[in-house]
């Protein structure tokens, strides 16, 4: 890892930027340390019966299907045990947000907004997955985004 250090008198307060090639639970980690929070702690998810640790960077989406939930990675899909609504408690205030009754989009592995049609917003994620913005909740994108 290559740690540089860099004097500016005209500032307030230390700046620290870190430069990543990808997102990494290491990364993460660091970055969390240097803000004084704790770490995220990772996601528990299931490959049939195996339990797979999957960093929050990891993660394009949470979403229902056939009444459960899953978890699309950049590495496939995998089922979570809790439901939708557990999962936005525990990561409010984080670039998870709500995107529609049955959908939960990273906000930083969204890749391309279309405004085009009357009143719906399509997202596309990387690896060019796509999900359908509702209505009501475009006012919690836009404050995410904001923020």
């Amino acid at each position: 890892m290559k740690v540089e250090i860099r004097i500016d008198p005209g500032l307030e307060e230390p700046e620290v930027i870190l430069c990543v090639p990808s997102p990494t639970e290491e990364a993460e980690a660091l970055a969390a340390r240097l803000r004084g929070e704790a770490p995220p702690q990772p996601f528990t998810v299931y490959a049939g019966r195996e339990a797979v640790r999957v960093s929050r960077s990891m993660v394009l989406r949470f979403y229902a299907e056939d009444k459960g939930v899953l978890c699309q990675t950049g590495k496939g899909i995998f089922t979570v045990r809790q439901r939708l609504y557990e999962l936005e408690q525990a990561l409010a205030g984080t670039k998870f947000v709500r995107v529609s009754n049955s959908e939960i989009v990273n906000l930083d592995r969204v890749t391309g907004l279309d405004l085009t049609l009357a009143g719906t917003i399509k997202m596309t994620l990387e690896g060019g997955t796509v999900c359908w913005v509702s209505r009501r909740y475009v006012k919690k994108i836009k404050e995410a985004l904001e923020a």
